[in-house]
């Protein structure tokens, strides 16, 4: 009897780990926080970037433009990126615990022209299961260092001195 409510027990854990890493929440300092599953994701307008990853190939990746993302959860970008808010900034979190940040101008279009995404696929398929569901990509970055896979967790914070 202990050996089948123990059994259960690891079955639950491991279908609430899967379930936390099929969702990214987005938190922080903005104006409605997000919790965004998979389908959520899909579901957004998806674009794709051809950049190359750390071995020098090529890939397509499809996703969404993290600004995106970062309007829908109401954060300070466009005309209201000004002044204070020039210290914000995006800290991406991984199911491993390995972190990055961007500059919030880093990912408005007012700043640059570059798109950064939280890509679903690559080269027309799902990423790869030790590398998904979500994964950071950041074009024309020289060292892909940036490029955080197993998403789970998007916050503005701010730069206080």
């Amino acid at each position: 009897m202990l050996y089948k409510q123990l059994s259960l027990l690891a079955v639950a854990l491991l279908l609430s780990a899967l379930v936390r890493a099929q969702s990214i929440s987005v938190e922080g300092e903005v104006n409605t926080p997000l919790k965004l599953s998979s389908s959520d994701i899909a579901a957004m307008q998806q674009i794709t970037v051809t950049a190359t990853d750390k071995d020098g190939k090529a890939h397509r990746y499809t996703g969404v433009p993290l600004y995106h993302i970062l309007q829908q959860a109401g954060v300070t970008l466009g005309a209201q990126l000004r002044g204070a808010n020039m210290t914000k900034y995006l800290l991406v979190k991984s199911a491993d615990g390995y972190k990055v940040i961007f500059a919030l101008p880093e990912l408005d279009s007012i700043f640059t022209d570059r798109q950064i995404l939280l890509a679903n696929q690559v080269d027309g398929q799902p990423l790869p299961a030790e590398k998904g569901p979500f994964r950071i990509v950041v074009p024309g970055e020289k060292k892909p260092a940036r490029w955080i896979w197993g998403v789970t967790a998007m916050i503005i914070r701010s730069a206080k001195d």
